[in-house]
């Protein structure tokens, strides 16, 4: 995870898919008070960096995630402004050419550990459980519900993010009041059920079907507004689903505008048990291109499917 060359700014951390960096005259992250963050086109699958990337993946995460701020009007969020005037009137941008197009300009804020999960559908790993317990994140729902179904109302389903390199871990309601405090917990509870449901409407009237997603909030650090954070509503953070083909009960009725192809593919190629010795699963193999081009294409489909007037 090689970091850019940025004049002017000093790499702070590296994710997964994206790369932090501060103000080259800010002494770390923790007191910077905006941040340049570039989403790269690394694609990450079993908390797997995967090789190669996705080519312009970067690009259209960043998209979709600033086209999605922009229709959430009242919800606060991390965006700063990426460009300045100056005195005579000369616009200056200030996000670097070289990452131009795949970053944002963001304020810092003080983040809360939590992954706000919201599910629509019952599908994925919610549906592995539910087969188990009849419930999701101890959320019990109804009986006789089938892989895909929608859910009678969306659920909360919170994570806890768990440091660099573990595994996050699903918890209850009342594991983020431990976590973060009531009334935190609460806020986020129902700022996410309502991002949710606002995103949803959007989606469906686009014909695409947002079976569920995970948001980040953080706390502003002068205000303390929770304010929505990282990427938003992206095909690595949510699953969508054609709506036709969802409502004709087509056999790729619940084939996802995202990484699943990848997904799909490692599942068939790779023994995630095989131990290196060290209890570890083995590095997985290279993605071979015509993998890479059909996840690129759904991310595309996507993004087209959404943005179009």
């Amino acid at each position: 995870m090689s970091a850019i060359d940025l004049p002017g700014w000093t790499h702070a951390y590296s994710g997964k898919v994206r790369d932090l960096y501060i103000d080259e005259n800010t002494r770390d992250l923790a007191s910077a008070d905006r941040v340049l963050m570039v989403a790269s086109d690394r694609v990450s699958a079993f908390d797997f960096v995967l090789s190669p990337g996705i080519p312009g993946k970067g690009e259209l995460l960043t998209t979709l995630s600033l086209w999605w701020f922009d229709q959430l009007t009242g919800v606060p969020n991390h965006l700063v402004a990426d460009h300045e005037i100056s005195d005579d009137g000369t616009v200056n941008d200030l996000i670097p050419d070289a990452v131009a197009g795949r970053a944002m300009l963001a304020r810092t804020l003080d983040m809360f550990p939590i992954e706000c999960v919201v599910r629509g559908y019952l599908v994925g790993s919610g549906w592995a459980e539910y087969q188990r317990s009849q419930s999701v994140c101890d959320v019990p729902l109804p009986a006789g519900l089938r892989n895909g179904d929608r859910l009678p109302e969306p659920i909360y389903t919170p994570a806890w993010k768990a440091p660099m390199g573990e595994h996050d871990e699903n918890i209850s309601f009342e594991r983020t009041v431990d976590l973060v405090g009531a009334d935190a917990a609460e806020a986020l509870r129902s700022l996410s059920l309502e991002v949710f449901s606002r995103a949803s409407a959007i989606a469906e009237a686009r014909g695409v079907i947002l079976a569920d997603t995970k948001f980040e909030f953080g706390a502003n650090r002068n205000s303390g507004v929770i304010t929505l954070a990282d990427e938003v509503l992206t095909s690595d953070s949510s699953r969508y689903w054609d709506a036709e083909l969802y409502a004709a009960g087509d056999d790729d009725r619940l084939a996802s505008f995202d990484k699943q192809i990848v997904r799909d593919w490692l599942s068939e190629h790779w023994d995630r048990s095989a131990s290196t010795g060290s209890g570890q699963a083995g590095p997985p193999p290279e993605l071979p291109q015509e993998i890479v081009e059909q996840t690129a294409a759904r991310y595309r489909e996507l993004i087209e499917r959404l943005t179009r007037s």
